[in-house]
């Protein structure tokens, strides 16, 4: 099929059957969102989220409930435009543009895992006709759709990229837990693997993204623009947990530094943190690992790594000095942190450095709870082997705040401690100052 007779030739919905593979946090937004114009098939591997999302619910709190039923709804009503799920692949023969969001990990080593992608690319392979489009939006290093990604489509389809089907790249900008910078606000940058395949991408996205697009000049250029958002952010919070690291050894507030220099206009205000997720603590490797395969070992993005990896550790053992200087014997005290989810007022556990917290304080001997009412314990058990406490107890000898959950602004902090002498540690400045013995 030439491109002039392609099904996604003028962008018309009534040509059009998208299939997004991968419902989670990105996946699952843009597919309702889609489904407002298109027939579209939300598709995951994972059987239980596939029933939990045909029942209208979403378990990662990214998707409006309301909208979600209503495509749904949109769907069993006209059949051709809407959304609907599956976990069969065989329900994707249909479609004739692929859009991947799965995840993109980091493995032990911090090398990046291609494996989801990989796996993503065969399954797509193996139901991709001539006119396709599969477009990627999971994060990945510059080159990898066309040296990783478009080789698989090839060989499992038997099809010749650029002349039997095309791709495009689409680095997604979701924040999880926003519900203000939502997906249709956040200018959405696009590509294609052709001058006029870049344009059928740019405009799909166009009749959704209210706050516009950008077109890239190529897939390469796309990818390296997601690449370096998260790895320019990462290096700047890494700058300020430095500071952090010296400024307690001056016995001096990293936050009141940061407040007087914020007076000058030009000064970036950056905060001290925990820097986990799946994007901010995996993608500068992404960037590191192409950097390093061709022969350039990149110095300021993995130092500024080393720094936020390390935080969690930091943050344990001033808990501990603290305690030690408050006179606790550590091996017969509780400790509790609130919070697990990498940010604030969001479910989303992956990468969170909370769990280094809880490590480091374990092996001094502390007996130590985790409270999260966003959280999943079933998730926090089968991924970090962390149980949580169903809610806050009393007779903490340490209480350590490490997300911003709205929730935690209505805790008693005095009434959970048993001791006067408890330590308190606030690690995002959402306590009365008053109340905390150090923060970051």
């Amino acid at each position: 099929m030439s491109l002039t007779t392609s099904p996604f030739n003028n962008n018309n919905p009534e040509q059009i059957k998208i299939g997004v593979i991968g419902l989670g946090y990105v996946g699952l937004p843009l597919a309702a969102e889609f489904a407002k114009k298109y027939d579209v098939l939300g598709f995951d591997i994972n059987k239980e989220r596939v029933l939990e999302l045909r029942n209208g619910n979403d378990s990662t709190k990214e998707a409006n409930i309301e909208e979600l039923q209503y495509v749904i709804n949109l769907k069993k009503e006209k059949g051709n435009i809407g959304l609907d799920f599956s976990f069969d692949k065989e329900d994707l023969n249909d479609c004739n543009i692929f859009i991947v969001t799965v995840p993109t990990p980091i493995n032990q080593f911090k090398a990046p895992d291609l494996t989801p992608l990989i796996k993503a690319s065969e399954m797509i392979g193996s139901v991709l006709k001539k006119g396709g489009l599969v477009i990627y939006e999971s994060t990945v290093y510059p080159g990898c759709t066309e040296e990783d990604c478009v080789p698989v489509l090839e060989k499992v389809s038997g099809l010749k990229f650029n002349e039997d089907f095309f791709a495009g790249y689409s680095p997604e900008r979701i924040n999880p837990g926003d519900k203000i910078n939502t997906l249709t606000k956040i200018k959405k940058v696009t590509s294609g693997s052709t001058p006029e395949i870049a344009e059928k991408v740019d405009a799909l996205y166009r009749s959704i993204i209210t706050a516009g697009t950008h077109k890239a000049p190529s897939l390469k250029i796309a990818e390296a623009s997601k690449a370096i958002e998260n790895a320019q952010r990462d290096v700047n919070i890494s700058f300020v947990n430095e500071l952090a690291l010296i400024f307690d050894r001056m016995g001096i507030d990293t936050n009141d530094v940061l407040e007087a220099a914020g007076t000058k206009w030009n000064f970036l205000k950056y905060k001290p943190g925990l820097v986990g997720g799946h994007c901010i603590g995996v993608d500068p490797y992404y960037l590191a690992h192409k950097a390093e395969s061709l022969g350039y070992h990149p110095q300021v993005i993995l130092s500024g790594r080393r720094v936020n990896d390390n935080m969690g550790m930091f943050v344990a053992n001033k808990v501990i000095k603290l305690m030690i200087q408050k006179g606790h014997k550590i091996t017969a005290c509780k400790a509790l942190i609130l919070g697990i989810a990498f940010k604030e007022n969001c479910p989303d556990i992956r990468n969170t450095k909370v769990v280094d917290i809880h490590k480091e304080l374990s092996q001094f001997g502390l007996h130590v709870d985790i409270y999260d009412p966003w959280a999943n314990a079933s998730d926090v058990k089968k991924e970090y082997d962390i149980d949580l406490i169903d809610e806050v107890g009393t007779g903490y000898d340490a209480i350590i705040l490490a997300v911003a959950h709205q929730e935690f602004s209505e805790l008693d902090y005095k009434k959970l401690s048993n001791t006067a002498n408890a330590v308190i540690f606030d690690t995002k400045c959402f306590i009365d100052r008053e109340l905390v013995d150090s923060r970051l």
